[in-house]
């Protein structure tokens, strides 16, 4: 294997990767994560009608939110001027989904132009704009499951354009 992880030392020791000799050039990620629910849940937050308010405006902005805090919670990301960041979110009902399951498919979009790249913020905003959601409706479904939160694209810096592959 040649590749080497780069937040690790010659002698083991995790430390932040020095990005001072790197140009700025600019960089995009996109990511994605789902929260499934019951049925009636979903209906409560399209139709407005859930006890705390708006989830999905609240959900949007503490996805933008996350973004611009992820050097906080990541230990080594560095902290970023990002220039973009996105959230949307869409319902998935019954029969949308191959697995059958419903919910919100969150996709984020994050941007910045810098010497290192944005796909912790997009994963960050993704992770938090589905934990929002279960805090927002807890209180009538604890059962609701976040997964599939991924990397979709990256593109910019040295290495350019990353696409998953389905």
């Amino acid at each position: 294997m040649t590749e080497q992880l780069t937040h690790i030392d010659e002698n083991g020791d995790v430390r932040m990767v020095d990005v001072s000799q790197k140009a700025d050039t600019e960089r995009v990620a996109v990511a994605e994560g789902f929260i499934s629910m019951k049925p009636e849940t979903l209906a409560l937050i399209v139709e407005g009608k859930a006890a705390k308010g708006d989830v999905l405006a609240c959900a949007r902005v503490a996805g933008v939110m996350a973004a611009k805090k992820t050097s906080e919670l990541i230990p080594m990301c560095h902290p970023l001027n990002i220039t973009k960041a996105k959230v949307e979110c869409a319902p998935v009902r019954e029969g949308e989904r191959e697995d059958g399951r419903v919910g919100i498919h969150v996709t984020t979009m994050c941007g910045v132009t810098g010497k290192t790249g944005i796909e912790m913020e997009a994963l960050t905003a993704a992770s938090v704009t589905c934990l929002t959601v279960y805090d927002m409706c807890k209180a009538v479904d604890r059962g609701m499951e976040i997964s599939d939160v991924r990397l979709l694209k990256k593109d910019g810096g040295k290495t350019g354009l990353w696409l998953r592959e389905e």
